[in-house]
Formats: C-alpha cells, structure tokens, sequence
C-alpha cells in the first residue's frame, strides 16, 4: 500500500479509534433498511447480467455488506483505510477476503473490476478530490462495469460539510455527484432517494452507474 496523505491517515485513524463500537452497531444494520437491500440486490443483478469478474466493496468497513454481497452471489472483497476495520472484518468473515488501502489508489490492474460498491465511504472526501476517485474507479472497472454509491443526501443545498460522529463529512446534491461520475464516463443507470428512518439525520442517495464501453 501506498503511503497515505495525511487526510487519508486522519481518516484512518478516527475509524481505528471508534471500530470496535462501530462494527457492534451497524453489524445487521440492513436488517430493517428494505429499500437499501433493494439498491443492493439490483445492483448485484446488473452485475450479474453484465459478465463475471470480482466486485470490491471500498471503505468496507468491519465487512458486513460486504458479507451481505457474497450473500447475493457476487464475488466480492472488501478495501479499507482502517486497519482495525480490517482485522474486525476478516475476523467476522473468514471466508471472504479484505484488503487495507486506499480507494483513489488501489493496488489492482486496469480493468480488473466487474463492480464497484462505495457504501457511504466517500462521503469523507473533501469535494475537491472527489473526480481523482472516480478516475480511480473508472481505471479499475472492465467496460460496462458498475458502480453503486451510497451517500448522504443535501435536499436542495450545495455540497454541505457536516459533523459525522467519526470525522467531517460532506452532503452532496445527487444531481452533482451524477454529473461527476458522468465526467469520468459513469453512465447512470438508476437512482434511488430515501428519507431519514427514525435515528437518522438526512436524506440517503443512492446512484447505480455503468461504465461507458
């Protein structure tokens, strides 16, 4: 792995100090989000439908929807910044592989990638950096692959940083984070909105994109 910048260290260190409770608290969180499943499992059939090839999960986290991938018959790994977050996960699923690293810098070959699953990861980018990710991402993915982003929703503001529990996050409008991809040759395929459930602050994004041929 390459040596990180010190937004990214900064990023991987909060996750280190609060992984432990974090794993505990969202390790069934989809279990009661059936919109969310849904958005999953579309994206598992388009990839499907596309061809095979491995799909990674960047900013996995203890490994849960990564685990909940494999359930939808992909195959699947998980990157993460966060060491800790990657002995969690590999410790809650021996069977699946994880990985530490960085998502704007992933040790993998052109092209290698059948899909993408960023959930809820990039919502610490500063916005600047975001289209260096997507470029990223668009290296790594085959022609037509696809790419699934979860993120926190601005409901009609610009791009809003916020105070996230574990460090400063950004709220981005759904229509600019598909007009960036877009910018890197993500042609969208789905989106889907959803309001706060109840312990929730914001509105959740969701954009299923394909990668132009």
């Amino acid at each position: 792995m390459t040596e990180l910048s010190s937004h990214h260290r900064a990023t991987a260190d909060a996750y280190d100090g609060v992984a432990v409770r974090y794993a505990e608290l969202f390790r069934n969180a989809l279990d009661d989000l059936p919109l969310d499943r849904a958005v999953l499992a579309a994206f598992a059939e388009t990839v499907r439908a596309a061809g095979p090839g491995p799909v990674a999960e960047l900013g996995c986290g203890p490994g849960s929807t990564t685990a909940h991938l494999r359930d939808l018959g992909l195959d699947v790994f998980g990157v993460d910044l966060s060491p800790v977050m990657i002995d969690l996960a590999r410790e809650a699923y021996p069977d699946l592989r994880f990985e530490v690293g960085s998502m704007d810098a992933l040790e993998l070959a052109d092209d290698r990638l059948q899909g993408i699953v960023s959930w809820y990861s990039v919502i610490h980018t500063p916005p600047q950096n975001l289209p260096s990710y997507f470029a990223e991402f668009r290296r790594v993915l085959a022609p037509d692959g696809r790419l699934l982003l979860a993120f926190f929703e601005s409901e009609g503001e610009p791009t809003t940083a916020f105070d996230h529990k574990v460090t400063t996050a950004y709220r981005w409008p759904i229509d600019t984070l598909a007009e960036l991809a877009g910018e890197a040759g993500f042609i969208e395929i789905g989106r889907m909105l959803r309001e706060p459930c109840e312990g929730e602050r914001f509105r959740r994004g969701h954009l299923l994109m394909r990668l132009e041929k």
